[in-house]
């Protein structure tokens, strides 16, 4: 199981909060008992949860131990739990189960979704952001560079290609659980700084389990490889930064 790097994460800190709160603030819910926070990272979004709820039971939960160990500067009065994202359950059914930018590693989301929203009480919510920029270049160049190497068969088990489907599929798998969904899709245009930010940024995410999967050689190869595909596709603009156009899925749903 690949363990995530904290400080990696959050060398975009800001861009990547935004997304979590364009989510959060399309939940309907005054005074929610308990909220779960699905793969809660560091656990910044966490803490803004509680201080959205204070008297709310909140917990953030999350498969990757190095993560958890990075919450120690978030609110106090949120709970954290080691867990496996795959086979888990509330002790007792939820008012808010919350996700930003964690069920795309998640397999099978024709049980998943359902899972979820059985996880809710009654006029309970399931709030999820998922990124949706497979067919981008940031995203094809790892799936390219996987394919033209050595490294290919080794690596194909970790290679995410299409992770998330298309928005129909949520809402007729979804809709049927609910008595209200609401859905939409925001492309952000991430303005970043540095020589390869677009590599940067993937290295925190869909890069880690490929990277994490060969020898020092190995990656620096792929990376090489990769830095070239995404530079010609995410070029300098005149004043030094790069554009990065990232496209994601949004979906609320009141049970």
């Amino acid at each position: 199981m690949t363990d995530w790097n904290p400080a990696q994460y959050l060398r975009y800190g800001s861009e990547r909060l935004r997304p979590a709160l364009d989510l959060m603030s399309r939940i309907k819910v005054d005074s929610p008992n308990t909220v779960y926070d699905l793969g809660c990272g560091t656990g910044t979004i966490t803490g803004i949860l509680k201080e959205r709820w204070p008297d709310a039971d909140v917990t953030g939960v999350d498969s990757s131990a190095s993560m958890l160990e990075s919450t120690t500067n978030v609110e106090s009065g949120v709970n954290w739990q080691h867990s496996d994202l795959n086979d888990w359950q509330p002790e007792s059914p939820a008012d808010v189960v919350y996700s930003n930018a964690a069920l795309h590693w998640l397999d099978d989301h024709a049980q998943l979704f359902p899972r979820l929203m059985s996880a809710l009480k009654p006029d309970g919510v399931l709030a999820v952001q998922m990124p949706e920029n497979w067919g981008a270049p940031s995203h094809t160049s790892i799936a390219d560079t996987v394919r033209e190497g050595a490294w290919r068969e080794r690596l194909a088990p970790f290679q995410r290609e299409q992770p998330v489907a298309d928005p129909s599929f949520y809402y007729d798998l979804v809709s049927r659980l609910s008595s209200s969904i609401d859905m939409w899709e925001t492309t952000y245009m991430h303005i970043l700084e540095g020589d390869d930010p677009v590599v940067e940024w993937t290295k925190s995410t869909m890069l880690r389990p490929l990277l994490d999967n060969l020898n020092e050689e190995e990656g620096a190869a792929f990376l090489k490889s990769y830095t070239e595909k995404v530079a010609k596709a995410y070029p300098h603009r005149a004043d030094g930064k790069t554009v990065l156009p990232f496209k994601r899925l949004f979906i609320v749903a009141v049970k």
